[in-house]
């Protein structure tokens, strides 16, 4: 659920959400299979867009259903590719979404490219010939070990500095990368 709840939103809105899907008894996959769309927007509205994620939270418990008979654990013994295929044909999961239950829930090694991911690697000029969502995690599945506790790691650590560090108007003094960053060499890019 925080999967899609987060999409354009703060975890801490995701956590609020998830309170009031838990105290109304919403946090299994049958019981949210069973609510209405209009009774789950009003209890996720602190996630924003909250009608349109009511009818993907619905989408995917109903995929998790026929996929799996509500099983989490079985979707461990998929493979990768085949599992990343099944989230992707589900209404409302793209890529980042997929790769996060991926590697969050079923921890498998895949590489969450986020906003905060490609903001960085731009910045610091790395990620120069990067066009799309592949191009950007293949930088990390092809140059860090093929390990789910590694890429949780450096996933986790660009969005701390992300959210910390490299904003959308970053606070280039205070980075950790400010040697590299091309941003931060460019008169422009130098917020202080």
């Amino acid at each position: 659920m925080g999967a899609v709840l987060t999409q354009s939103c703060s975890w801490k809105n995701v956590e609020k959400a998830i309170a009031a899907l838990k105290e109304s008894g919403l946090l299994s996959p049958d019981a949210l299979r069973n609510a209405r769309v209009k009774d789950l927007a009003i209890l996720i509205r602190p996630c924003g867009y909250y009608n349109v994620k009511a009818k993907k939270l619905k989408a995917l418990v109903n995929w998790l259903g026929e996929f799996c008979q509500d099983d989490i654990g079985a979707l461990f013994t998929v493979d990768t590719a085949q599992l990343r295929s099944e989230l992707l044909s589900v209404y409302g999961i793209g890529e980042e979404t997929a790769d996060s239950i991926l590697l969050y829930t079923c921890g498998k090694p895949v590489f969450v490219i986020d906003a905060y991911t490609r903001r960085i690697l731009n910045h610091i000029g790395i990620a120069k010939e990067c066009k799309s969502y592949v191009d950007f995690q293949a930088l990390f599945m092809e140059n860090l070990p093929y390990d789910s506790v590694v890429f949780n790691e450096y996933h986790a650590l660009f969005v701390r500095l992300g959210k910390e560090i490299c904003r959308k108007v970053p606070l280039c003094r205070n980075c950790c990368l400010a040697d590299i960053c091309s941003f931060r060499k460019e008169p422009a890019g130098r917020p202080e």
